[in-house]
């Protein structure tokens, strides 16, 4: 890790696809240190070792743990980390839920846009 690194704010990003996780990669790098992990448990292991995150973005549609479900667990152990959940199939009673039970700040649809 560069000691540039050390100053940025920690993005953990997850998703079990690793072509969106390459492509938000390249979006965000240089703007924070980042993290990545392929499926809930495995993220919460990265908020284990790694500490608090400023920011989570978490896939919804994963094995093992969907996106809803370990960031609920990341708000119970990080409540200000800031947390965004990415899905291509939007249902907004499961979205209008998470906001108001503060278990996500937000939601982004895919495809992801990189121009968005």
């Amino acid at each position: 890790m560069a000691a540039v690194d050390r100053l940025l704010p920690k993005l953990l990003l997850v998703d079990d696809d690793s072509n969106n996780l390459d492509l938000l990669h390249r979006i965000f790098r240089g703007e924070y240190e980042i993290f990545r992990a392929s499926s809930g448990p495995e993220a919460f292991k990265v908020l284990t070792e790694a500490g608090e995150m400023a920011v989570i973005l978490s896939d919804q549609s994963m094995p093992q743990m969907t996106g809803l479900e370990f960031l609920h667990l990341a708000a119970a152990r990080h409540p200000d980390t800031m947390r965004i959940l990415l899905t291509a199939n939007p249902t907004i009673d499961d979205l209008v839920r998470a906001i108001n039970e503060r278990n996500v700040f937000g939601f982004v649809t895919k495809p992801i846009d990189r121009d968005r």
